[in-house]
């Protein structure tokens, strides 16, 4: 369970994240969904203890987020960003690896887990042997993936993690992680602006605007009971009418 509650935040004065509440149950995904400046991307980085709110609480699991226990918290996160955020002078092998070498994993233990992982995300193996250079956007985001999923955590914060990439390969990399996320059975936390990504992956959605919850619920609750004028444009704008009649 993931638990924010009343959470704020200001920098220079201006308000990033106001007010937050949001409840997000063990084992499911979550979509922050908003448009650039909307107070999501702040929102996941307080969940990783990367930035203290200036009031209110957030939990994961009943361990309260806070600089304590920022290192404790860490360790039960994966943290995936755009392209993977990969280390430019590691394979991807090594990339995947170091949260594990970090923590003294024996060798064996590293490499089964890696190439299973690679099973997972339907990475061939050779292509492990590559650095991030040589890699294209998609085979990128499937190496961090990997590392974010290496010691196995429980919850997955992915800010923006396909924004980067092509619209073929975004949509096919939605489909994966959606299967992904069914099959493993974690909680999820997602980061995007993309309306359809947010409801193939999202259980449930929170829409944001200037750092403010403007509704949340399932994508079809969204579409079907806007709660103001803005989720009907927000929706409206980036949305066919083939997907509005799936949110149906």
């Amino acid at each position: 369970m993931i638990s924010l509650r009343h959470v704020t935040r200001s920098f220079d004065g201006a308000r990033a994240v106001d007010d937050v509440s949001i409840e997000i149950p063990r084992g499911t995904t979550h979509v922050l969904l908003g448009s650039s400046g909307s107070g999501k991307s702040t929102l996941l980085k307080m969940l990783l203890g990367l930035v203290v709110p200036d009031a209110g609480a957030i939990e994961i699991d009943g361990v309260v987020v806070d600089a304590s226990t920022r290192a404790a918290v860490a360790q039960k996160v994966g943290y995936v960003v755009q392209e993977g955020a990969l280390y430019p002078h590691l394979t991807g092998f090594a990339n995947v690896a170091l949260p594990a070498e970090v923590r003294d994993w024996p060798r064996a233990k590293v490499e089964e887990r890696v190439h299973a992982l690679a099973r997972m995300v339907d990475l061939a193996p050779e292509t492990l042997t590559h650095y991030p250079g040589q890699l294209s956007g998609g085979q990128r985001q499937r190496v961090g993936l990997m590392r974010a999923l290496m010691l196995d955590p429980p919850v997955l914060l992915l800010d923006e993690p396909l924004g980067a990439l092509d619209p073929i390969v975004r949509a096919g990399l939605q489909t994966e992680l959606a299967r992904l996320f069914r099959d493993l059975g974690k909680t999820v936390v997602l980061v995007t602006h993309d309306v359809r990504e947010a409801m193939i992956l999202g259980a449930t959605v929170t829409l944001l605007r200037d750092g403010r919850v403007v509704q949340g619920g399932t994508f079809a609750e969204l579409i079907q009971r806007p709660a103001s004028p803005f989720v009907s444009e927000f929706f409206g704008a980036q949305t066919t009418p083939a997907l509005l009649e799936t949110g149906a």
